[in-house]
């Protein structure tokens, strides 16, 4: 495993981090429900292979996800580093509203008191004292900027988080954040080899700031990892059936890519997934890699790309296959 430091902190993290939205299930993720039993197994693999960087968040499955890894982070706490979010949740206590699902009605909030609040309920849910890292969820132009900074350090003097980030935010955020005294460790934004613009946006300013940029979304909910996925199909309310890749037209066109990148599969020996992980990882020299993975056999497969050194040919190559299907934005 290979780890960075987390922004200007001295924290530790390892490049490959562990993604929990899987494990919350609810009628986004309609595969098997996650025991206690599963998140321990899968703690254990990631022990073994280095990933020491967790992210949850509160509403992946209203309150599954961080219950699932609380339980199996007792004893080991501080094998860890913790990361989970603030400014969505459900406590009908203000904000503007951001989605109904699972019969929960889910609000974005940054006013300093929503932040400390959600910070309290994550401490709680997940049995620990402190958060390592705790992440804005979606950064929300309504409330001050001052106040939601304010918020954040006075956690941060509190001892109940070491540090924080944005996530579904854009590079003037970050900018207007720092401005407002704030220390951005983390920018966690989605970034993949088919909708690769916004990422870009953010690489120029986040090296000015020394802050890591944290993929997610880099294997597309799956239909990067292998040809195979493409064909399985999804109930509706699944986050797999509502992106991009599931028009026939561009199915078809990543058909031909993949095609088109088995000779590197060959040359790198390594599968669709790692190649495209190693192309995300070459973009940006402070990248952090979030991928939900849920099996021992995914958490093996992902840390290969950490040994593969794609030659800037083949980053084009890789590029050329799909920039016929490239989306600029990419909401999900």
């Amino acid at each position: 495993m290979k780890f960075q430091k987390l922004g200007n902190t001295d924290i530790d993290v390892s490049v490959v981090a562990l993604g929990t939205w899987g494990l919350g299930g609810g009628s986004v993720w309609t595969d098997k429900d996650s025991t206690v039993e599963d998140a321990k197994r899968l703690l254990d693999v990631c022990h073994e292979y280095g990933v020491n960087y967790i992210d949850t968040a509160p509403v992946y499955g209203t309150g599954v996800s961080e219950e699932l890894l609380g339980k199996a982070l007792k004893g080991r706490r501080e094998d860890f580093i913790l990361q989970t979010k603030c400014s969505l949740n459900w406590r009908d206590e203000g904000g503007n509203f951001h989605y109904e699902r699972d019969g929960y009605t889910v609000n974005n909030d940054t006013r300093a008191a929503a932040v400390k609040k959600d910070v309290e309920d994550s401490l709680r849910r997940m049995g620990t004292d402190y958060l390592d890292s705790i992440i804005v969820h979606y950064v929300c132009g309504s409330f001050p900027v001052e106040e939601t900074v304010g918020a954040l350090e006075d956690l941060v003097r509190e001892g109940k988080i070491r540090t924080y980030g944005l996530s579904n935010s854009q590079p003037a955020d970050l900018a207007a954040y720092q401005e407002a005294g704030g220390r951005v460790s983390v920018v966690q934004e989605f970034f993949s080899i088919l909708s690769p613009f916004h990422g870009r946006e953010y690489f120029e300013l986040c090296k000015k700031y020394n802050t890591v940029f944290q993929t997610y979304g880099v294997l597309e909910e799956g239909f990067l990892t292998s040809p195979v996925f493409m064909e399985r199909e999804f109930a509706k309310t699944d986050i797999r059936s509502r992106i991009p890749w599931t028009a026939p037209e561009k199915k078809e066109r990543l058909r031909r890519a993949f095609k088109t990148w088995r000779s590197l599969c060959e040359k790198y020996n390594c599968s669709f997934a790692a190649l495209v992980e190693s192309w995300a990882l070459s973009q940006y020299d402070r990248m952090s890699l979030l991928v939900g993975m849920r099996k021992a056999s995914s958490v093996e497969d992902t840390v290969k790309c950490l040994d593969i050194k794609l030659c800037e040919e083949d980053v084009k190559y890789m590029e050329e296959a799909v920039k016929a299907i490239q989306v600029a934005v990419l909401d999900k």
